[in-house]
């Protein structure tokens, strides 16, 4: 019996739609990795992309554990001299929560060509409309799988900005 290496030609994608409305960020991010990297599928490579396309809706309604939302910062650096800027969490949920949730799920995708490759099939919106109906998606609930686990310490924008 020989072993079986996968090749591009054995590799068929699928598209799936998750839910992120009450879910939590890095939870969600590392389910929607999985399935861009092609993880739960048998055929698995390691060098290959076997992954599927992914939709992530109502990324606006992603939620974070404890005081993550208040104190946890995206920084950005221009290259220059005294060019580094800092976005708190609070703002860039409410102002872009699809590159919020696009920038957790690329830093657990792997940091080379590859990854690169995989995080061209995610698409993120804020909301529950997506223009990817006729791809007859897969709808993905998470919510057993990335639900908090206390959740009184999740938050969403809008409770901290309405408290």
């Amino acid at each position: 019996m020989k072993t079986h290496s996968t090749t591009p030609s054995d590799i068929m994608r699928e598209w799936h739609v998750v839910d992120a409305d009450g879910v939590v960020l890095g939870r969600l991010a590392s389910e929607v990795a999985k399935l861009l990297r092609g993880k739960h599928k048998p055929y698995f490579a390691p060098h290959l992309d076997c992954g599927d396309h992914v939709v992530v809706t109502n990324a606006a309604k992603v939620l974070m554990t404890g005081n993550k939302l208040t104190d946890k910062k995206y920084y950005r650096h221009s290259g220059y001299p005294g060019g580094l800027q800092e976005v708190p969490y609070d703002k860039l949920m409410s102002e872009r929560p699809e590159f919020a949730v696009e920038k957790a799920v690329k830093g657990m995708l792997p940091s080379n060509k590859l990854g690169r490759q995989m995080a061209k099939k995610l698409k993120v919106y804020a909301g529950p409309a997506h223009p990817h109906g006729a791809q007859n998606p897969k709808t993905l609930d998470l919510k057993q799988v990335a639900a908090p686990r206390d959740p009184e310490q999740a938050h969403t924008i809008e409770e901290v900005a309405g408290g």
